[in-house]
């Protein structure tokens, strides 16, 4: 299996191959996914994060490759968000930006309580949820790309936040199109960069 990467969401083999201490969190459902985490590890070892229901229900740990079922990857969510069904705000938002995010030919997908939200539809969101979208961009895209993608949190029925992944690391796009320094998230920890595509 290939190594997941950040925002993938995982589905165990096991109920007790994710622990934290050597033990499984009792908040954490059965049919809930694991998230992908920032962080370098050992070869065969995943980070990953457990949520709950509650903002409070939420911890990191580990997961071995091979104790790994499926993956939803961020194409999958993003094909699973054209038919997504719901009244939620976030949701609302969601559907009327995909075919604009896939009119720009480039990786994206719903991260965060949407995406958890789509890969397991467990109740997490709620009618003040932001929706959290994540793009994957390994090379600097035109200008008018980014320009484009600013423009998508315009007149939403909700707040977006939009995240880049550079392969090296993510970062908010409203702050890198505030211009300065950005804060790029990476496996060894947070960095702020002048051009995050040129932090390798």
């Amino acid at each position: 299996m290939t190594a997941p990467r950040p925002h993938d969401l995982l589905f165990a083999l096991r109920p007790d191959a994710f622990a934290v201490d050597g033990a499984r969190p009792d908040w954490l459902d059965a049919r809930a996914p694991l998230v992908v985490r920032r962080e370098s590890t050992a070869a065969g070892i995943v980070p990953v994060g457990a949520r709950g229901l509650q903002r409070n229900e939420r911890c990191k740990g580990y997961l071995t490759l091979d104790a790994v079922a499926s993956v939803i990857t961020l194409r999958i969510l993003a094909t699973r968000a054209h038919g997504a069904d719901g009244a939620l705000p976030c949701i609302a938002a969601l559907r009327g930006l995909a075919p604009r995010l896939d009119a720009l030919d480039i990786e994206w997908g719903p991260v965060g309580g949407a995406g958890y939200w789509l890969a397991c539809g467990l109740p997490v969101l709620r009618a003040t949820s932001d929706l959290d979208l994540l793009v994957r961009l390994p090379r600097r895209p035109a200008a008018g790309v980014l320009k484009t993608l600013t423009a998508l949190h315009d007149g939403q029925p909700c707040r977006i936040d939009i995240q880049i992944d550079t392969g090296v690391g993510g970062f908010a796009l409203a702050e890198f199109a505030r211009g300065g320094r950005v804060l790029l998230k990476t496996d060894a920890g947070p960095r702020l960069v002048d051009d995050p595509w040129e932090a390798a």
